[in-house]
C-alpha cells in the first residue's frame, strides 16, 4: 500500500519546483515534506526527486506523481455529488496558440478540477503523453499515442502577416524567396517551424535547403502579434487572434495562402470516464473557433 500523504508531497514538489512551495501548499513544514519524500524513496528503493532549482522528478518519481493524479480523478468520478473529495490536478500539454485562442473557455467550463498546463509546440506536445508526464494533450499528431484515444478537433488557421510599413519595405515585389531570406521573421522558439513551412508552401515545395530567414524569438502568442504590429518582423499568426487587426488594416497578409494546422485531443484511454467532462468541453470550445477537421 502506497503512502498517499507522501505521494501528495512528491506531487507538490514536482508541480511547484521546491520543498518550501510544496510545504506551503500542504500546510506543513519543509522538514515534513523532506521526511515524507525520504520515506517514499526508501520504500521505492530509488531516488524520486532531483534536488535543484527547480526540483525535477526522476522517471519513477514522475510515474508516481501521475499515479496520484489518476487516483484523485477516479475518486472524484466515484464520489457522490455532495461528498467531499480532494480536487484533482489535471496535467495537460497544450500549444500556446490554442491556449491564447480557445482552450481557456474549455477549462473554465470544468468546475471542480485544477489544471497544470505544460506549454509546448503542437508538433511536440504528444511527447509529453508518450513519456507519461501528462494525462492529455492538444497536439498536431493524430496518433494515437499508445494507450490513448485520439479525437480530431479542427484546423487552426495561420496567416503570414506583418505591418503595412514592414511589407512595403521588405516585400515590395511580394514574398519572393530572396525577400524571405532577408526580411526578419518572428518565431515562437527553436521548435517553431511554421514560418519555414509556409515559405516552402508558397515556393511550391521545391527541393533544396529550406528558406531560413533571420528571426526574432518571442515565446508569447500575444507578444508575437504585438511584434508584428510594431513592424519588428513577419510571422505566422493564428487567424482568430489577428482577425480585427486584418480588418482594420493594422496588419496585412503577405500572400493569400494560409497555413492550416490540424489539431487533435489525445487522452489516456483508461481515464476516459473521469476525463469525459473535460473532453466534451475541449471539443465544444474547439468547434467554436477552429475550422472543421
Amino acid at each position: 500500500m502506497l503512502d498517499y500523504p507522501a505521494l501528495a508531497a512528491l506531487a507538490e514538489v514536482l508541480r511547484r519546483g521546491s520543498f518550501e512551495a510544496a510545504a506551503a501548499a500542504l500546510h506543513v513544514t519543509p522538514s515534513a515534506i523532506s521526511q515524507r519524500i525520504r520515506a517514499l524513496e526508501d520504500r521505492m528503493g530509488c531516488v524520486l526527486v532531483r534536488r535543484g532549482t527547480p526540483c525535477t522528478g526522476t522517471e519513477t518519481g514522475l510515474r508516481l506523481a501521475r499515479h496520484l493524479q489518476q487516483v484523485r480523478l477516479l475518486e472524484r468520478d466515484l464520489a457522490a455529488p455532495d461528498a467531499a473529495a480532494t480536487t484533482p490536478v489535471i496535467r495537460l500539454a497544450v500549444n500556446a496558440d490554442s491556449l491564447a485562442t480557445w482552450v481557456l473557455p474549455a477549462l473554465a467550463a470544468c468546475a471542480g478540477m485544477l489544471f497544470d498546463l505544460v506549454i509546448d509546440d503542437q508538433d511536440h506536445s504528444d511527447d509529453w503523453l508518450r513519456r507519461g508526464e501528462v494525462l492529455a494533450a492538444v497536439t498536431a499528431a493524430p496518433g494515437p499515442v499508445a494507450g490513448c484515444d485520439s479525437l480530431p478537433l479542427g484546423r487552426l488557421r495561420y496567416i503570414a502577416t506583418a505591418s503595412p510599413a514592414f511589407v512595403a519595405r521588405h516585400f515590395p515585389d511580394g514574398p519572393t524567396a530572396q525577400a524571405l531570406m532577408q526580411a526578419p521573421a518572428i518565431t515562437f522558439n527553436h521548435k517553431d517551424r511554421l514560418q519555414i513551412d509556409w515559405a516552402r508552401q508558397i515556393s511550391g515545395g521545391t527541393a533544396g535547403p529550406p528558406i531560413a530567414p533571420p528571426t526574432h524569438q518571442i515565446a508569447s502568442s500575444q507578444g508575437f502579434v504585438e511584434a508584428a504590429l510594431l513592424g519588428l518582423g513577419w510571422g505566422m499568426n493564428p487567424e482568430p487572434l489577428i482577425r480585427d487587426h486584418l480588418a482594420a488594416g493594422r496588419l496585412v497578409a503577405l500572400a493569400p495562402a494560409p497555413l492550416d494546422v490540424s489539431l487533435h485531443w489525445q487522452a489516456l484511454r483508461r481515464m476516459r470516464g473521469p476525463l469525459a467532462p473535460l473532453t466534451r468541453a475541449i471539443r465544444a470550445a474547439a468547434a467554436q473557433v477552429l475550422l472543421p477537421p
